[in-house]
């Protein structure tokens, strides 16, 4: 009995001295653990200091090299800048030798050479108007003296457009192209067809593929020629029977201002005489006055271009006339037309203050017909008919 009394009462000892021991085990382990994470840590933190002092080695060779190039450069200017200045001084004493022997040497010898070069510059000017007068064929004999009569032969279509006969055809149609911008030519049999008070109904008809711009339209040997509605300075070369495009070139400056001040629909102004096809057009940099070009209306290039003396301020047409460019003013409000300025290509003498008889107002366009030497004229929604007397050239 006694026994096991003693036995009941160990057995609380047994068991509260077992749960120490255990607890003693989890307390080593975990000791364990942190001692290991420590390890770990302990580890890594070497490595990083390690890899900081190799960036730190890496660092003072980059900069060691850096300097050491640095002062390389430094040297380099140093020699460079002597040796430009060695060279300034070789090419000042050089400079100095050269004007020494330009005192000493004989001033003939360069009156000698100005005076060849004024030679060789007077023979190409002369071998220059050969060349001109042979392609100009120097056929015309005759310059313009007067505007004689005129003639309204209608009145129809706006204020802007222009009409014509074709002066290399036998034919007496009549051609009116009414707006400064269009797409449709009408055709009339003759004068009389075309005076008739239902004109238009018996007009042919004939579209363009691409509208004109302006009034500078001109019509020879079948072929109108047109600038191009939308374009800077395209040039388009029109068959009207086949009622197809022919060819096109471009107009070098031109097209940027208008041709002529009171008249700003046309930026390029075509115009026929004896000779053929001519562009006229002004430039910024000839201070608006009128350039004038001669075209190849075959090979539709250009063959020569004039700059003339001619402005176009206060201008409202011009026109072509056996080699001379002739320029009509007027005053803004349209008072009395006038020719105030003539460029003969080939150096005549010409008549300028030339007055249009007989009418007041403006013109949209006042073109040539060489072969009939009359004026065919729109002037505010009419179209004129101006005969011309003309004289031998002097």
């Amino acid at each position: 009995m006694v026994a096991l009394q003693v036995h009941l009462l160990l057995i609380p000892s047994l068991m509260s001295t077992m749960g120490a021991a255990q607890y003693m085990v989890q307390d080593a382990a975990l000791l364990s653990y942190i001692d290991q994470r420590f390890l770990s840590l302990e580890r890594r933190l070497e490595k990083c200091s390690q890899d900081v002092l190799e960036y730190v080695e890496e660092f003072r060779e980059l900069s060691k090299a850096l300097l050491s190039r640095l002062a390389g450069l430094g040297s380099d200017k140093a020699e460079l800048k002597g040796q430009v200045e060695s060279l300034l001084t070789r090419v000042e004493h050089a400079q100095r030798d050269i004007d020494y022997f330009g005192s000493a040497t004989d001033s003939n010898a360069c009156v000698e050479v100005h005076k060849d070069l004024l030679e060789q510059q007077l023979l190409e000017e002369a071998e220059e108007k050969k060349r001109l007068k042979l392609m100009l064929n120097a056929s015309c004999d005759h310059v313009l003296a007067g505007i004689r009569s005129l003639k309204v032969v209608k009145k129809t279509g706006g204020k802007h457009g222009s009409w014509m006969k074709d002066p290399g055809k036998k034919h007496g149609k009549i051609y009116l192209l009414s707006g400064s911008v269009n797409n449709v030519v009408l055709e009339f049999a003759n004068i009389m067809a075309f005076m008739e008070n239902n004109q238009t109904l018996k007009a042919r008809r004939v579209p363009l593929p691409v509208p004109w711009e302006g009034t500078g339209q001109v019509i020879s040997q079948g072929f109108l020629f047109y600038h191009r509605h939308g374009s800077l300075n395209e040039i388009v070369k029109f068959n009207l029977q086949r009622r197809t495009v022919a060819d096109q070139m471009l107009l070098p400056g031109a097209g940027r201002i208008p041709a002529y001040q009171l008249s700003p629909q046309t930026k390029i102004d075509l115009a026929l005489d004896e000779q053929g096809l001519w562009a006229l057009h002004a430039e910024p940099e000839t201070g608006g006055n009128i350039v004038l070009t001669k075209i190849n209306a075959v090979a539709m290039v250009v063959e020569h271009s004039w700059d003339t003396p001619c402005s176009s301020r206060g201008a409202e047409a011009a026109f072509m006339a056996c080699n001379a460019l002739h320029v009509v003013y007027n005053s803004p409000s349209g008072g009395s037309s006038r020719i105030q300025c003539v460029y003969d290509v080939l150096g005549a003498h010409t008549k300028p203050g030339l007055h249009f008889p007989k009418r007041q107002g403006g013109h949209s366009t006042v073109h040539y017909n060489p072969k009939e030497r009359q004026l065919f004229a729109w002037g505010d929604g009419s179209q004129i008919i101006y005969k011309l007397h003309t004289e031998k050239k002097v």
